[in-house]
């Protein structure tokens, strides 16, 4: 029971305006803590206080002007007050507890279902919603910051701007459709934009460094590495969910290298560490994230099996079978068999001008376009072609006036020959594209994370057939990867979270 409520203890203090740097032990030793930190300089690893690079100044100016550019490309920031507030306290207390603890950090909860987390130069870290979803409790968040505060100290960041790595934004646009960049020529996709990834030297620094700062703040040393291994298995999962081999691209491991041994060097500098009573937090965790966002946003629209729906523009479409929908920030992508891919956008058009023209003189003017046809797609006006996008590569693309000034634009790659087996397949995606009506818009809700408490009797099996959204694929295996349970039950007591389908007025 002490430890329950030193934990709790911890909370209040740290999220009732606490004074720099209390510890969230006692008011007292809390203070004592504070100044530790602040007048105690720990040694860095060598060369991490280099003063290549840009100076606090400039990073600090680079951070302000990219802010509201990252924000802006991965979906806004989360509108959750009280979170946003809770995980901002985690952040700055660990940050008191840091080499560079005057830096003056922002920490942004960004609302996009991608499990992410990183920094700019300037104090800016940033954590998605997404990863808030995966973590189990503060301690795992605070393992997360850590490692992102080290980055920002050891200047990291700063070095590679330094070195151009960080060319204008500062970003490296990932996900696009394919790796062909004919099809590239014909429409990019937009997706999530992440920070270039980091060297394996630099990973392994800042563990180390985090490691200090969470032992340093009292949390659980272990927890940086715990969950560097859900990561692990969730990037595994996603995988799977798509029928690929785990990749760079689609989640953290995107700016921070996975390396074998990163997970085992998180342990031994945690077991070099020693923190009595050591803050965990996994019961507060869970009640101030019951009710996260999970999964897409209605201003997103949903992945539904191989549906996607959106419930604000008021569209749907369907793809074919054995293929894997990815939402974007800008687009719409599926990975079918054998390589297939399809990438879907909606794009403004000059009212009045013939989609034919608009498909070879704005959408693809370097490609040869044949079989050119114009069809009625649901009530819609639209053309349908082939677009030879190289040597021996060609593209199903169509587009479809959704509204006066809006085209739909669909593109399938590599294109079956006309009348094929493959080409009536994509002509069945392109047709299965249609608006919604008002209460079809409104009968599409979002997913949302909530808490429940095991029963006696309660099983996976039981939890995830009685509570779980419809349309959650392998959820068995998410309920596991979400809960930190990779085999066994539940116990009676415990506290579990579910993914269950937002009621209509719920809204949070």
């Amino acid at each position: 029971m002490r430890y329950r409520h030193l934990q709790r203890f911890a909370i209040v203090l740290r999220g009732a305006g606490r004074a720099a740097g209390q510890s969230g032990r006692s008011p007292a030793g809390g203070f004592r803590a504070a100044a530790s930190a602040a007048l105690l300089a720990l040694a860095l690893p060598a060369g991490a206080q280099s003063f290549l690079g840009l100076s606090p100044e400039e990073a600090k100016r680079f951070g302000r002007e990219q802010h509201p550019k990252v924000v802006a490309q991965f979906g806004g920031a989360y509108e959750d007050p009280a979170l946003v507030r809770y995980v901002d306290s985690i952040g700055q207390f660990l940050a008191a507890a840091s080499h560079a603890p005057r830096v003056g950090y922002t920490f942004t909860v960004l609302d996009s279902p991608i499990v992410n987390a990183f920094a700019l130069p300037g104090g800016y870290v940033y954590v998605t919603r997404g990863l808030l979803a995966l973590a189990d409790s503060e301690a795992e968040v605070a393992g997360v910051l850590a490692h992102e505060i080290a980055h920002i100290t050891a200047r990291h960041g700063s070095k590679r701007q330094s070195k151009g790595t960080l060319a204008g934004l500062g970003l490296t646009i990932l996900g696009a459709v394919t790796d062909n960049p004919a099809l590239v020529n014909l429409g990019r996709v937009g997706a999530h934009a992440v920070l270039s990834a980091y060297s394996r030297k630099e990973e392994h620094e800042a563990d180390e460094i985090g490691v200090r700062y969470l032992s340093r703040a009292g949390f659980e040393p272990g927890a940086m590495s715990s969950f560097l291994s859900k990561l692990k298995r969730q990037s595994e999962f996603e995988a799977s969910l798509h029928g690929r081999s785990p990749r760079p691209g689609l989640d953290f491991f995107a700016t921070h290298p996975r390396t074998p041994e990163r997970v085992a060097r998180s342990v031994e500098a945690a077991r070099r560490t020693s923190v009595a009573d050591p803050i965990t937090a996994r019961d507060i965790y869970l009640s101030k994230i019951d009710g996260l966002l999970y999964g897409d946003g209605p201003e997103q629209g949903f992945v539904r099996g191989r549906r996607f729906v959106h419930p604000v523009i008021r569209f749907a479409f369907e793809v074919p079978r054995r293929y894997r929908l990815l939402n974007g920030e800008r687009s719409i992508t599926a990975f079918g068999p054998e390589d297939a891919k399809m990438h879907f956008d909606l794009q403004k058009i000059e009212p009045g001008l013939p989609l034919g023209r608009y498909l070879r003189k704005v959408w693809a003017p370097q490609a040869r376009i044949t079989h050119l046809e114009r069809e009625v797609v649901n009530g819609m006006n639209a053309v349908t072609a082939l677009a030879r996008a190289g040597r021996n590569q060609w593209v199903r693309v169509a587009v479809i006036r959704f509204r006066r000034d809006t085209v739909a634009r669909f593109a399938f790659i590599p294109a079956g020959a006309p009348d094929s087996r493959a080409d009536r397949r994509h002509r069945r995606a392109v047709h299965s594209f249609r608006r919604l009506s008002w209460s079809e818009a409104r009968e599409a809700r979002p997913w949302r994370i909530e808490v429940r408490e095991v029963e006696p009797g309660d099983t996976v099996r039981s939890l995830v057939d009685w509570h779980f959204a419809p349309g959650v694929e392998q959820p068995h295996r998410l309920f596991r990867l979400l809960n930190g349970l990779p085999r066994g039950e539940p116990r009676p007591g415990d506290r579990v979270k579910l993914v269950v389908e937002e009621w209509p007025g719920e809204r949070r």
